[in-house]
């Protein structure tokens, strides 16, 4: 097939958008698509994870921001990301500029990188018809520069946190959908307010968020507002489609009615499918830490083909210990009536608050529980919410990566009733039995592991989760039930593999 690029983007809008994304990539300087049999996709062996370029991954990760394409060092950050293990990150579509961010040290970074994707026209004012070329170019290159670095991108399309005011974010004030900042709409015509500063957005009343036919508050005059919001995500497409590396979230922990997500997500599989290229995409719910009684959690898991893959972050904040192995269970199950990977591009952990995020021990205990329970992926949230790239993360990523030289996350299955002589959330199973075992220690502990039915050898490697770092290899046999003691306190992973 041959590729025309035209000097005149005038000339192109005389086609149907459907035909342009059918045959011409005209934003993102790649003439054509990844192959779709090498673009991410469920493993054709284990649909409960990915597969990327025909082979199975994990997907594990951590990074200090979460729009890491707004960022000046990103080219660097993805080489700390790679150098760590990392193949997988969260970026969300903001341009929040007004907002504080955490660093390393503890210390407040100063704000101002990032930039809006429309035109600036001076004195405050933005026009939502034009673009600006920078936002799209930190854009196209992180989709570059991650599939150089064979990282998977998790793509959020909203944010609320982006479109509020409340607790001194003034993101909406600034912001160029703020009628009072564009010139392309009023207050009058869209029923918009200036400000929204009242309550926290957990609570829904922005506008912004009710703009599809078919949602309880829309209102007509919010068609104007829908229209520059499907313009953007077509601008966005038209960088993102080509790229095989690509998978798709409709928002950060929403509690806005799954109308909203599932407009976005079938406008994303229609531009997709006139490309003739496949895409996965999902949504994530702010309620998925309850998600026995979460009716949000049920419409996603029954309808697998909006929800081509499910998020459940929100599970690792305000659950602990069992209690969050309890939950991952339970998603376990649920999967089953319809296979799709459970992912977690979010993992909280960086001190204790008033709704639940917990420390960053708890961080730790969360990713490995994650892994343990069978979910796709595992990524720390981002400064200030989880553990990042901090040390400790980049400890367990090695030290997962180490389990993975050994034995394969897909090859096995969790089974606590295995061990015996386990004390509440001391020890976590998964394994293949008589093959392969993979024991996380949270912090040491002695359990009991019954191979009575194996009475091989097998070889036992210890992997200090602490620095990421091999520990003891020792040969055991077995035929019996085998006491498995942690070296010392703090997590541990043990991996038993059959023969010598």
């Amino acid at each position: 097939m041959i590729f025309l690029k035209f000097v005149n983007r005038s000339v192109l809008l005389c086609f149907p958008l459907a035909a342009v994304f059918a045959t011409f990539n005209f934003d993102s300087g790649v003439s054509a698509a990844d192959a779709n049999a090498d673009r991410i996709r469920p493993y054709a062996a284990n649909a409960r994870y990915w597969q990327y370029r025909g082979q199975p991954v994990l997907l594990i990760g951590g990074s200090k921001d979460d729009n890491l394409f707004q960022r000046p060092d990103l080219k660097q950050h993805l080489d700390e990301i790679q150098a760590a293990g990392g193949n997988y990150i969260r970026n969300t579509m903001s341009d929040r500029r007004t907002v504080p961010k955490t660093l390393d040290s503890g210390a407040t970074e100063a704000v101002g990188f990032e930039v809006y994707p429309f035109k600036n026209l001076g004195g405050g004012k933005y026009d939502l018809n034009q673009w600006n070329d920078e936002y799209w170019t930190r854009f196209a290159n992180l989709l570059k520069w991650t599939r150089e670095r064979d990282i998977i991108v998790q793509i959020e399309m909203w944010d609320r946190f982006d479109y509020t005011d409340h607790r001194g974010f003034n993101a909406w004030k600034a912001h160029p959908y703020n009628p009072a900042n564009n010139v392309n709409y009023t207050t009058a015509e869209t029923g918009f307010a200036t400000g929204h500063a009242a309550q926290h957005p957990g609570r829904d009343q922005q506008p912004f968020f009710h703009t599809i036919p078919g949602m309880d508050e829309y209102r007509r005059q919010y068609d104007v507002v829908r229209k520059s919001q499907e313009r953007f995500v077509d601008k966005l497409l038209s960088y993102s489609l080509p790229y095989g590396n690509v998978l798709y979230c409709m928002n950060n922990e929403t509690s806005t009615s799954p109308k909203w997500g599932q407009h976005w997500i079938e406008f994303i599989q229609r531009r997709a499918s006139e490309r003739g290229v496949d895409v996965y995409t999902t949504d994530m719910f702010d309620d998925g830490h309850e998600p026995e009684s979460s009716e949000n959690i049920r419409v996603a898991l029954d309808t697998p083909t909006q929800y081509t893959f499910m998020d459940i972050s929100q599970v690792n904040s305000r659950t602990f210990n069992e209690d969050h192995w309890g939950k991952l269970l339970w998603y376990d199950r649920e999967i089953r009536k319809h296979v799709r990977p459970l992912n977690n591009t979010k993992i909280y952990g960086s001190g204790e608050t008033s709704w639940g995020s917990g420390t960053p021990e708890d961080g730790i205990e969360r990713f490995w529980r994650n892994l343990m329970s069978g979910c796709a992926s595992a990524r720390f949230h981002r400064d200030g919410a989880g553990n990042g790239l901090k040390p400790n993360a980049k400890a367990s990523i090695a030290a997962a990566r180490k389990v993975e030289s050994l034995v394969k996350f897909w090859d096995i299955s969790h089974k606590n009733d295995l061990l015996h002589d386990r004390e509440s959330d001391e020890a976590y199973l998964a394994c293949r039995p008589g093959t392969s075992y993979v024991v996380y220690f949270s912090d040491g502990g002695t359990i009991g592991l019954d191979v009575k039915a194996w009475p091989q050898e097998f070889t036992l490697h210890w992997i200090n989760i602490t620095n990421g770092e091999w520990g003891a290899k020792l040969t055991m046999t077995g035929g019996n039930v085998l006491p498995i003691s942690a070296p010392q306190k703090g997590p541990w992973a043990m991996v038993m593999v059959s023969g010598k």
